[in-house]
């Protein structure tokens, strides 16, 4: 089995480059299915699910060229519509959970698609009623098979609705959008999801010849198109890696600069971390984070316990609030961590205990975690990460702690974030891929 060994306890000096965003990468690339044109996309990360779903797309029959290490040239000019029943097109489908995004784009341009149930972190539920409720709403009717767990869609003649969606989901707005681009009439998407990521499809997909309006708002407005061509496209950084970095510098007592971070485009998401006692300087469009021996939480004005929860953009992330938390394990001060959108993400903590945190784990959505002032250092232990980010904070914990730390499961790790091996030995980080068996941690 795959581990990392982390000797820990070492403060990193360096700079840092964010990898292209995942979560835009994913829908960005579901796209390129809308068009029999040529599309070039830049900044792609080189990750297992962007690969996987890469991957996926040649087996549709798209014609994937690599022009460099994170440029691709695709076109989806003959698309193979009888692998949908491939046992290959299960297997492929089912174990990533971004296969879902392609369906908007196949419904739309082919007025037929077929989708396992997919897969992905383990994380709770992550329901996907959202996609097919808008589907049913643009005319799609699909049929569930619970024995193969298989979705049958059938899309011929897609119209524009007015579409209320139940939650404000990223890739249920994405995938909507993308099969109303090229249905007949106008469609309006209302509380729609307006994160930087889907602003950034709508216009590429504007670029393409779509007509959204309202981009950026949660009110869409979508005029259907008769056909859409190629462009060129360059993804954001990615949002979480700035977070997890900025996270690692603070815990380690580190210098760091993280570079070309699009900071008009990162949100609430320094001030949060600002709010954590972290020290940070903008030059140009890099962050720089100055080594700090000890970083005091806020409280309320009231002088109430600070709470930290997420909420849909532009509110904060829910994808960092594990690496709020980690942070907070080395701050003076107390926080209440709230994760109101999944259930299951807080399960982590119980490893974090055991290397020596103070956190109180409240319920299956809330954590209580008092600060230890890098007065106690976190002793290195062994373990196992759970999901993508969970794994990427007891990274960050290994990272600080005092011994050596072996993390089990690196491939939900590796599903998230490129090279992160490579990345951390040369801000000086002593972590090397091993060999290892659980010990029953």
């Amino acid at each position: 089995m795959n581990a990392f060994e982390i000797q820990g306890g070492k403060p990193l000096k360096g700079e840092i480059i964010p990898q292209g965003a995942k979560n835009e990468a994913l829908q960005i690339l579901s796209a390129v299915l809308l068009t029999d044109q040529k599309m070039t996309i830049s900044n792609v990360p080189d990750i297992k699910d962007v690969n996987n779903l890469i991957d996926l797309l040649r087996s549709l029959g798209v014609k994937v060229s690599r022009i460099s290490p994170d440029t691709y040239e695709f076109e989806a000019a003959s698309i193979r519509l009888d692998y949908f029943t491939s046992e290959e097109f299960k297997q492929k489908g089912s174990g990533l959970r971004g296969s879902i995004m392609i369906v908007g784009p196949l419904l739309a341009r082919f007025g037929k698609a077929a989708i396992p149930k997919p897969g992905g972190d383990k994380i709770g539920r992550r329901r996907l009623d959202t996609h097919f409720l808008g589907f049913e709403k643009l005319g799609a009717k699909f049929v569930y098979n619970a024995e193969k767990h298989f979705f049958d869609i059938d899309a011929h003649a897609l119209k524009g609705a007015y579409i209320l969606l139940d939650e404000a989901s990223v890739t249920g707005t994405a995938n909507i959008v993308m099969a109303a681009v090229l249905a007949k009439g106008v469609t309006t998407i209302y509380n729609a999801a307006c994160e930087p990521y889907l602003q950034q499809l709508c216009k590429m997909l504007n670029r393409m010849g779509a007509k959204i309006s309202g981009i950026g708002s949660n009110l869409l407005t979508i005029e259907g198109v008769d056909k859409l061509g190629g462009t060129t496209h360059r993804m954001l950084p990615d949002m979480i890696e700035i977070g997890s970095f900025i996270g690692l510098a603070a815990m380690t007592g580190s210098e760091i600069t993280i570079k070309d971070v699009c900071y008009a485009e990162l949100g609430i998401i320094p001030s949060v971390f600002a709010r954590l006692g972290i020290k940070m300087e903008l030059r140009g469009d890099d962050i720089f984070i100055p080594a700090q021996d000890s970083y005091e939480i806020d409280t309320f004005i009231d002088g109430s316990i600070l709470t930290v929860s997420d909420a849909p953009w532009p509110g904060f992330t829910p994808d960092l609030l594990s690496i709020v938390l980690v942070t907070a394990i080395q701050a003076k001060g107390n926080v209440l961590i709230h994760q109101k959108m999944f259930e299951s993400r807080l399960f982590f903590v119980d490893k974090l205990i055991d290397m020596g945190a103070q956190i109180i784990l409240c319920d299956p959505h809330r954590a209580t975690v008092i600060g230890l002032n890098k007065q106690t250092q976190l002793r290195g232990i062994q373990m196992s990460s759970p999901d993508i980010r969970a794994g990427v904070s007891l990274l960050i914990a290994a990272l600080s702690a005092q011994g050596r730390s072996t993390i089990l499961n690196i491939e939900q790790i590796e599903r998230g974030y490129q090279h992160i091996e490579e990345r951390l030995k040369a801000l000086g980080a002593d972590i090397r891929r091993v060999d290892a068996q659980p010990t029953g941690h």
